[in-house]
């Protein structure tokens, strides 16, 4: 899609090159919404919690907002007393810019820990970005809260409510640090629908249960994750109260797609990853069990290397089941690449099974499908395989 497509009306958006910590990119993004909008937020569930992340929770008590900033390079994390300060200055820039109460700001950063965010930039910019701000800067500010990302992540869906047309369109960012719950990312999504903001908080928790919570890299959380949703009426459908009702699904299905679409363009853009990798498991005696199964295979680094070198190594797999602390017996285990049956009751199928399935591992983008024969419940994660450049890239991300 080109810019012009990529719009959501009642919002604008666009990025600047403030030079952060970047020089000659963009690096500080901003959301505006022309009116006071219903507000959603989740947030990271690592303890050690960035201070926007802290600020923004408190401005979210009454579930409304204007606008959203957000900065790249630095994540204002581990900064203490001081960072938390500079996020509140960093609001209070946009608010005055905006025209908005402090509390109608939601900020965001990501970038190296430890370091302090430097004001004059952000004092310099952001009220000239502003002013800058296009109906299709989407694309821009998707660009611009990149890290180690190698490319932009925007989806956008367009619907019907009660015959008006309607409009949800996120960003995100991500790429390392990526695990459940909630994994390493920054998302920002915005539609004209209109939800009450109890029905929205309760919407963004659910899809994100469903999205960017079965996803990983590596197994790492951070200390930054969150994800806004902003809901603004422009649409002129009448409020949605009840997320059971037809309006309701109507909207959980867009903005279902929107996330799990963005949660897996992340994956797809792992940190030196290669393969991106549907992990299923069938047959789990409950759905929390079938869960972690999945989970479990997902972030095993020798299951992840094995990927990695198209090595068709389903000894792995059955290891890390082993480990994972569900009913199993390995008696009942099947597993299928694609739909490749490698492994029944527990033992290689033999034949020419595994040369199939080392011509599967050698693409870009394939399943992986376990039945573990001890019930009904399924879920599915996604993840990548582990390469030599996932080492280089966090070896030097600070250098």
């Amino acid at each position: 899609m080109s810019k012009k497509e990529y719009t959501v009306p009642g919002f604008k958006a666009g990025a600047v090159a403030a030079g952060i910590r970047y020089q000659g990119r963009p690096d500080l993004a901003l959301i505006i919404s022309e009116v006071t909008a219903a507000a959603a937020g989740v947030f990271t569930t690592n303890k050690v919690q960035a201070a926007p992340v802290l600020l923004s929770r408190s401005h979210l008590t009454g579930n409304r907002a204007r606008t959203i900033v957000v900065n790249s390079g630095i994540a204002n994390a581990c900064t203490g007393e001081s960072g938390l300060q500079r996020a509140r200055s960093t609001a209070q820039i946009v608010a005055e810019a905006v025209g908005c109460p402090i509390h109608e700001v939601l900020v965001a950063s990501t970038g190296v820990i430890g370091m302090d965010l430097p004001l004059e930039p952000v004092s310099n910019y952001l009220p000239k970005l502003v002013s800058s701000v296009r109906d299709d800067g989407w694309l821009d500010a998707a660009r611009a809260i990149m890290t180690t990302d190698t490319v932009p992540k925007i989806h956008i869906v367009r619907g019907l409510l009660q015959d008006c047309p309607f409009t949800v369109l996120g960003i995100a960012k991500g790429a390392g640090m990526i695990s459940p719950d909630m994994a390493t990312l920054l998302s920002f999504v915005a539609t004209d629908a209109a939800i009450s903001p109890d029905a929205l908080q309760a919407l963004a928790r659910e899809e994100t249960d469903r999205s960017f919570n079965r996803i990983t890299v590596d197994g790492d959380t951070s200390t930054n994750d969150t994800l806004f949703i902003l809901a603004n009426g422009f649409a002129g459908n009448r409020p949605i109260e009840n997320l059971d009702s037809s309006d309701g699904e109507c909207l959980r299905r867009a903005l279902g797609e929107v996330l799990l679409k963005l949660a897996k363009m992340i994956v797809a853009d792992g940190e030196g990853a290669t393969k991106f990798v549907e992990i299923t498991v069938k047959g789990g005696s409950g759905q929390a069990e079938a869960l972690l199964a999945a989970r479990t295979v997902a972030n095993s680094l020798l299951v992840k290397t094995a990927l990695f070198g198209e090595d068709a190594n389903w000894g792995r797999i059955l290891a890390a089941l082993g480990r994972a602390g569900v009913d199993l017996d390995p008696q009942r285990v099947q597993l299928f690449f694609n739909e490749v049956k490698l492994v029944e009751k527990g033992r290689a199928v033999g034949g020419d099974a595994e040369t199939k399935v080392s011509k599967i591992l050698k693409e870009s983008s394939f399943s992986v499908t376990i039945n573990l024969g001890q019930g009904k419940a399924e879920e599915t994660v996604y993840t990548c395989d582990l390469s030599l450049d996932y080492v280089k890239i966090n070896a030097n991300y600070r250098s």
